[in-house]
């Protein structure tokens, strides 16, 4: 039961870093911008990003119980602070290129800490997954939005 309770303060990080997304929301700023036709509806961010975070969570677990402080670890805590710094960037400074810099600091940080991750657990690896998966596409998009609204 104790090795449970270590993923609390893991839960509370991700949950810290959730709340950027919570605080800095798409407004009429973002709904007024020129977007692709593939852009996912706004509902779906939520849903998504709550099954994301809690993967986030145990993957960084993963690796605590396993291995301890070290890399992959650091590499965790990092993906984290550009997560929770892509909101703001992007609808409270409402600046498209650098949140677009920010979400390939924080690909390069999933990619790392999938890497790391692997020699004391493969399932962290597998849970980063569909995380990257998801960074990939929203890089996508925020590039797209960069090269359609260029005056922003």
């Amino acid at each position: 039961m104790s090795d449970w309770l270590s993923l609390i303060p893991f839960i509370v990080a991700v949950f810290v870093v959730a709340l950027s997304g919570a605080v800095f929301m798409p407004g009429d700023w973002y709904r007024s911008l020129d977007k692709p036709s593939w852009t996912p509806p706004d509902w779906v961010f939520a849903p998504a990003w709550t099954v994301l975070y809690i993967m986030i969570a145990v993957a960084g677990w993963l690796v605590w119980t396993s291995a301890g402080p070290g890399p992959a670890l650091a590499a965790w805590i990092l993906n984290l602070l550009f997560n929770g710094a892509w909101s703001w960037l992007m609808f409270g400074r409402r600046q498209i290129a650098a949140a677009l810099a920010d979400a390939l600091a924080m690909l390069a940080t999933i990619l790392a800490f999938m890497i790391l991750a692997w020699p004391s657990s493969q399932t962290a690896t597998w849970l980063f997954a569909p995380y990257l998966a998801w960074v990939a596409f929203a890089a996508t998009l925020n590039g797209s939005l960069l090269k359609r609204n260029p005056a922003t």
